[in-house]
């Protein structure tokens, strides 16, 4: 084989990542040999079938030289190529760390919130950046970036005061984009981005406030794809750049040794500019670091820095490889994917870019795989309570289930224990289509995921996938294991069996695609619990910061009585509820959900929250406020804050709805179901009907108590009959069992339960 060439080196800390161009060969090259020498373990050899290496671990302020040989199917090897030196950095400090509260995680209900979006508690880290202008932000004095750590711990009283024990917050990660507040454009996995931390108010700090109100914190992280710019300490890209009369507004001048740091924008002063270029420029970081106006060594780009032929919307001339793309092979392949979405239910959705700015993360490579691996693990040993990990569909399941499940359950039970053990797990498999398989098609339907594989396949993981995708494919919808987890056996609560779960939960898309009236997706649900492993761990919600019910571009615009009846459900039936950042006072109803830069965020689902927390408030308990004053007083004050608030604490005092099994057997109702969760001297037992009255047939006897009235009915011939009426109403009749006496009427009675 040819002797490899192109060897680079990028230092991250105590990490060096080495990689190279691939060598060629009459009977293909079929791995490569890494020779490293320098710090105390001396000459170390490894081998990798990719070009590429992460050597982690290493010793601080250390020199490390690395060689590379090819290796054929002949066994025969090539010369050692040119040496590639590299000096690591410090060790990084150890993580302060915290502990998470451990505890099953279907006792909490969820708050979401867009933190940029939600409440600013220090303006002095608000950035607008290059879009500021352009997208109508600035003359709404609203930056993309508004919202804050800060202003979460300061809220954080109203989140609890609403009657939430845990916050599922978007991504943390340094991001790098033109409008990146979201949080899905990471670049660098391993810092928080700072225009979400201030002194006093990191991510650390925000963790442990929380915890000491006993609220979780459920991290967003993404697996699948980095921002268009790559992932800094795994690869980043250079593009072809000059700065000339056209183009110097966008190129940052280079400067030695500077490095992307979104908190200095520029400012639209410098005096090598046009006014009409500095306005331009407004609002953009440095970016001198990304771009060359010589392809760098090892360039695959095509016609590097030769006009396109194309002109951007200013008239300027484009040049080819200016900037990355899937298909522009700015990016090595083994590194990540080189290609677009064809198929959105087909194998290529797992292996291919979304979107221009998300580059897709080749996740079946060791590199890849254990650079993720390092960077998640940081944030389990900071004491998050749990991941809600975004385009899980996107990822092959036995790439999952063979690597990164498996490294989280690990390296939480390793560093926390008991708690660690209740690392919960969601994903988001988005399925927007109404029926129990996703066009049929098992591998991109959310159930799926949470099963663990049923057959060994290749060692390598780009094969085992194509295998895993055709074998599951093959079986199709009737193949797939079916479960009673969630269901009783008759009156019985029954102990599950966890011993084919993947470590995945998922969100309930089936069910949120049908919010759009709760019969529908009650009915809807109900038909798919069979086929997830345990159906009670789902997460449930009507909209979100991507859709509204039915794959709707806005957010829920059903109507106070509708949110309330949607309210009811969530709350009672199994899962686990989950409300998006103001859907309790209606916030932004039919607003369109997201726009990007095109229009002001004011004006979208994602607006700006906090003017409707202005002043002061104090939880005394979950769903109890104390005291409240300014703003934050007539928030909560609306009909749906008092319905979620008694709504939390029905659920937190009877543990059938948070963890029962339920059954609809012998039930004459509509939105009716019994539940019950048995465990040591727990025994809980309910009987519920929404909006409307029913009948429960062939239930215990015995005192059972309504849970919204107090009515106390004794039943002596099994049969219970519930009357109820009002959309969003409720009864929760709860069966009285020795040492689990009914917790009789909770709350008062408001604007829908009464």
């Amino acid at each position: 084989p040819t002797v490899p060439t192109g060897l680079a080196a990028t230092v991250n800390a105590l990490t060096i990542s080495v990689t190279w161009a691939a060598s060629t060969d009459n009977r293909a090259v079929t791995s490569y040999e890494i020779t490293r020498t320098g710090g105390p373990q001396g000459t170390v050899t490894t081998t990798s079938t990719t070009t590429s290496r992460l050597d982690s671990g290493l010793t601080a302020r250390t020199a490390y030289t690395y060689t590379v040989r090819a290796l054929d199917a002949a066994g025969n090897r090539s010369a050692a190529s040119a040496p590639v030196s590299a000096t690591t950095g410090d060790a990084p400090p150890p993580p302060a760390g915290g502990t998470p509260l451990g505890g099953d995680p279907r006792e909490d209900t969820i708050y979401f919130v867009m933190t940029a979006r939600f409440a600013d508690g220090d303006p002095t880290n608000n950035r607008g950046g290059s879009q500021h202008v352009k997208s109508g932000n600035a003359a709404n004095n609203d930056p993309m970036f508004r919202g804050d750590f800060r202003g979460l711990i300061d809220k954080l009283d109203y989140v609890k005061g609403l009657g939430f024990s845990a916050l599922w917050i978007t991504p943390v990660v340094l991001n790098r984009s033109d409008y990146d507040f979201h949080g899905y454009h990471g670049w660098d996995f391993h810092r928080i981005d700072p225009r979400l931390e201030t002194p006093g108010a990191s991510y650390q700090d925000l963790i442990n406030a929380a915890h000491a109100k006993g609220i979780k914190i459920f991290q967003d992280v993404v697996y699948n794809h980095s921002s268009r710019w790559g992932a800094k300490g795994l690869f980043t890209p250079t593009v072809y750049g000059v700065r000339d009369e056209q183009w110097k507004w966008y190129y940052s001048r280079q400067e030695p040794g500077r490095q992307y740091d979104p908190m200095v924008e520029h400012t639209g002063t410098d005096p090598e500019l046009t006014p009409a270029q500095n306005a331009l420029a407004k609002g953009r970081p440095y970016n001198g670091d990304l771009w060359s106006g010589t392809a760098p060594a090892g360039n695959q780009c095509l016609r590097w820095g030769t006009p396109s032929g194309a002109y951007s919307p200013e008239g300027y001339t484009i040049y080819n490889c200016q900037w990355p793309g899937a298909t522009t092979k700015h990016f090595p392949a083994d590194l990540y994917h080189q290609c677009w979405i064809g198929n959105w239910e087909g194998e290529d959705s797992r292996s291919c870019w979304l979107h221009e700015d998300l580059a897709d993360f080749n996740t079946e490579n060791p590199t890849v795989q254990q650079y993720l691996i390092d960077v998640y693990n940081r944030y389990i040993d900071m004491g998050v309570d749990g991941f809600r990990i975004d385009t899980a569909v996107h990822i092959p399941r036995v790439t999952w289930n063979r690597r990164f499940l498996p490294a989280i359950q690990q390296h939480a039970v390793a560093r926390h224990g008991e708690k660690g053990k209740d690392f919960y797990v969601f994903g988001e498999v988005a399925a927007f289509v109404n029926d129990k398989w996703n066009r049929g098609s098992v591998n991109h339907s959310a159930q799926f995921f949470t099963w663990k594989e049923r057959k060994e396949y290749s060692p390598d993981d780009v094969r085992a996938a194509i295998e895993q995708y055709d074998y599951e494919q093959l079986l199709g919808p009737n193949g797939q294991p079916t479960s009673d987890n969630a269901f009783l056996r008759g009156n019985d609560y029954h102990t599950p069996d966890h011993s084919k779960f993947s470590g995945m939960n998922v969100i309930d898309m089936r069910m949120h695609m049908n919010f759009g009236d709760a019969n529908n997706a009650y009915w809807n649900g109900k038909d798919s619990d069979d086929s997830y492993n345990d159906a009670t761990y789902n997460v449930v919600y009507v909209d979100s910061h991507d859709y509204g019910p039915n794959k709707s571009q806005q957010r829920y615009a059903g109507g106070t009585d509708a949110w309330a009846e949607n309210m009811s459900l969530m709350w009672t039936f199994r899962g686990i509820p989950t409300l998006y950042y103001g859907s309790e006072i209606e916030f932004a109803k039919g607003a369109r959900i997201d726009c990007g830069p095109t229009c002001p965020l004011a004006t979208t689902g994602r607006a700006y929250y906090g003017d409707h927390l202005a002043g002061t408030v104090t939880a005394s308990d979950f769903g109890v406020v104390a005291s409240a004053s300014g703003a934050v007083a007539a928030t909560l004050d609306k009909p749906l804050v008092k319905h979620v608030q008694r709504l939390n604490q029905i659920r937190r005092a009877i543990p059938a709805l948070q963890k029962g099994q339920y059954s609809t057997a012998g039930i004459t109702g509509n939105m009716a179901f019994k539940r019950r969760y048995t465990a040591g001297a727990v025994d809980s037992f309910a009987l519920v009907t929404i909006s409307g009255g029913a009948t429960f047939t062939g239930i215990p006897d015995g005192t059972y108590v309504d849970a919204v009235t107090g009515d106390t009915k004794t039943v002596t011939n099994g049969t219970l009959t519930a009357t109820v009426s009002g959309q969003g109403n409720l009864r929760v009749y709860v069966l009285s069992l020795p040492g689990n006496p009914a917790p009789g009427r909770i709350g008062t009675a408001g604007p829908y339960l009464k």
